[in-house]
């Protein structure tokens, strides 16, 4: 197992941030192919900044990159449709199971 200086925290966050960046840039391309040169391109900025140690030029880093994810966020991101928001979400939503018990039960 290698040692790093990183956290897991750190790690997590960094995987965060790659993973955001790579499904806003996918809300604004319908095609995979053209969104795979934007990807390169991500993992391109991850990379250069790589063997970055220092806490504050990583904070002026991840501040920069959570700016530029801020200012080009999709306004309409695509949403799976069973997920909350997608157009399949709660379409027949049923009532609650104490509702059809209890009219069931009174119509005995």
């Amino acid at each position: 197992m290698s040692t790093s200086t990183f956290s897991g925290a750190h790690r997590r966050y960094v995987k965060s941030l790659y993973r955001r960046m790579l499904t806003d840039s996918l809300n604004w391309t319908v095609h995979r192919e053209l969104w795979r040169r934007r990807a390169l391109i991500i993992r391109a900025e991850f990379e250069k900044n790589r063997n970055v140690h220092d806490p504050r030029q990583l904070a002026v880093i991840f501040d920069k990159a959570e700016a530029d994810l801020a200012r080009n966020q999709h306004p309409d991101p695509v949403i799976s449709p069973l997920f909350p928001g997608g157009t399949k979400w709660y379409v027949y939503s049923l009532p609650f199971p104490g509702i059809i018990i209890n009219s069931f039960l009174l119509t005995k």
